[in-house]
């Protein structure tokens, strides 16, 4: 058995699933807008808001950045215009193509791929354990995105290409993320993402003459997208991360399409039919399950190279 007092300052499993849980609500503010506006001007606004709430910390983040080494330095530069500014861009413009629900449950690729950064990356390793929990959880979530599982239209098609994208450049944000953590405080991570994606989008859309006006009617629900789904959903996120395994961090993520699909379900007008009922059962239990076994096993399903275990950040008192 595993004391108590090490569980609780060890593996955050729980924690990642709590901010995705964040994430899954921001489609009730995110499609209203991306009817009303370009995909990039919603997400460069709402970028516009994060770096203002973040501004106290950008010349400290920038400061202990420039310390850094060289591959954390091009770590932030992709999770900044990847992760954060060209991944948010294409799920936004998923909505236009497809349903409130679709879109979001769409991250299901998005373990797989993080799996194999964090081995190639990370170094770490799962054991037989872990597809236990994986597989349940990517089969749940594709029966969960598509009404007929084997039967899907052109339109649906083009709303998955985009959101797949977006969970591929996520996914190597969840890796990148869990790499950089070793020098940099979770909220320097934040403040550095998003202060990179607000100069790639505003060089985007110049380079596209995108309009980046926005309504005035519009602005406290970007302040509101910005703030919760956004920035406290991003900062319990990396908070987590430092404690997690990036690989289940991936899976845990998942709770992210889960409750996206509920909030369609119950505020957006979505449906679902009984195979994606099933399908959103698996990956909620494939979550839960995996958050408790990590916290509780003394054989975690994913083990962390020997020198990152116990690993206390130096930024840490």
């Amino acid at each position: 058995m595993i004391p108590i007092a090490s569980r609780a300052a060890g593996d955050r499993t729980w924690l990642v699933a709590v901010a995705a849980s964040l994430w899954g609500f921001a489609g009730l503010l995110r499609e209203p807008l991306s009817q009303q506006l370009p995909a990039l001007s919603v997400v460069l606004a709402e970028h516009v808001v994060l770096v203002l709430l973040v501004s106290p910390w950008l010349i400290p983040a920038v400061r202990t950045l420039a310390r850094c080494s060289v591959r954390t330095k091009l770590a932030v530069l992709v999770i900044g215009a990847g992760s954060s500014a060209l991944a948010t861009t294409l799920f936004t413009a998923a909505f236009r193509l497809g349903d409130p629900i679709t879109p979001q449950v769409l991250q299901k690729l998005q373990p797989a791929l993080a799996i194999v950064l964090a081995a190639a990356l990370l170094g770490e390793r799962v054991n037989r354990r872990f597809p236990l929990f994986a597989v349940p959880a990517v089969v749940g979530a594709w029966l969960l995105a598509f009404p007929d599982p084997l039967g899907m239209h052109p339109r649906s098609l083009a709303a998955a290409g985009l959101a797949t994208g977006a969970a591929a450049l996520w996914a190597a944000g969840t890796v990148l993320g869990r790499m950089v953590s070793a020098e940099l405080s979770f909220l320097h991570v934040t403040t550095l993402r998003f202060t990179v994606g607000l100069v790639t989008l505003a060089t985007f859309a110049a380079a596209t003459r995108t309009p980046v006006t926005v309504p005035l009617e519009l602005v406290p629900r970007l302040v509101l997208l910005a703030a919760v789904p956004g920035l406290l959903a991003l900062s319990l996120y990396y908070h987590a991360l430092r404690h997690t395994p990036a690989s289940s961090a991936a899976l845990a993520e998942l709770a992210f399409p889960l409750t996206a699909a509920v909030v369609g379900l119950t505020l957006l007008d979505g449906q679902l039919d009984t195979s994606q009922w099933t399908g959103l059962v698996l990956v909620l239990t494939s979550v839960v399950l995996l958050a408790l076994h990590e916290n509780r096993s003394s054989r975690p399903a994913v083990r962390q190279r020997p020198e990152d275990r116990g690993w206390t950040p130096a930024y840490q008192s």
